[in-house]
């Protein structure tokens, strides 16, 4: 199929440019994009990491950005999340909501509730959640170990990847205890044990930036790169 292309899917937050750059470098054609269509026939799909969960996923469903990646991922497009990009693949999100836009589940208040909530694209099951903590600093900033599954040891998009290697993370919401476990590749350590990497059928995600990680998320991209050729054969 020669080399793909890859559409990083701009929800208008931020600077793309690095995502760009990495995939690149792991061998595909690479653009930003807020057009469905372009959304709808890539070979692959990256959600990136900017951003507040509410923003995100309202811009995404006013544009048709949402309706695009859904349509892409049923028809077999392998679809990459990064940081933010991940936690809007599940069920609801806290963060960014307001008080006056959010569903609150089960009649209790929202403080009750954990939210207000606001519903995340719902390719897998489960909630993202602020990390809490009295010892340690909210945001989560800086390298951390990345601790895989035996799942995500046989997964291709961390072949070559090395148990508990560190990789490079800023966030302060991460995906709570409520996912499903045979989506989790992998976890880390910090205010609690959250999934760092994901899995459903031909959608994977990352908490941490593999862009940002040196040589092993360099890896991770061209594991992504390859999947994507693997799949349009």
């Amino acid at each position: 199929m020669g080399e793909p292309k890859i559409v990083v899917v701009d929800y208008h937050k931020g600077n793309l440019s690095s995502v760009v750059r990495g995939l690149a470098r792991a061998g595909a054609v690479a653009c930003t994009s807020d057009d469905p269509e372009q959304i709808r026939n890539a070979d692959g799909l990256v959600i990136p990491g900017v951003g507040a969960f509410y923003d995100a996923i309202a811009f995404m469903r006013q544009s048709g950005e949402a309706d695009a990646v859904l349509d892409a991922v049923a028809a077999g497009t392998p679809l990459l999340g990064i940081c933010l990009g991940l936690q809007l693949f599940f069920e609801r999100g806290n963060e960014g909501v307001p008080a006056d836009e959010g569903a609150v589940a089960d009649g209790n208040t929202p403080e009750q509730a954990g939210g207000p909530w606001v519903d995340g694209l719902g390719i897998m099951r489960g909630s993202c959640t602020r990390l809490k903590s009295s010892r340690l600093k909210v945001p989560h900033v800086g390298w951390d170990q990345v601790h895989m599954t035996p799942a995500g040891a046989a997964d291709p998009l961390l072949t070559g990847f090395a148990e508990g290697a560190n990789m490079y993370f800023t966030h302060s919401y991460a995906v709570a205890d409520d996912a499903d476990a045979a989506d989790v590749l992998a976890r880390t350590h910090y205010t609690r044990s959250f999934p760092c990497i994901v899995r459903h059928g031909n959608v994977w995600g990352c908490q941490f930036h593999p862009e940002k990680s040196s040589a092993l998320g360099q890896r991770i991209l061209k594991n992504f790169v390859s999947i994507v050729e693997g799949a349009g054969r």
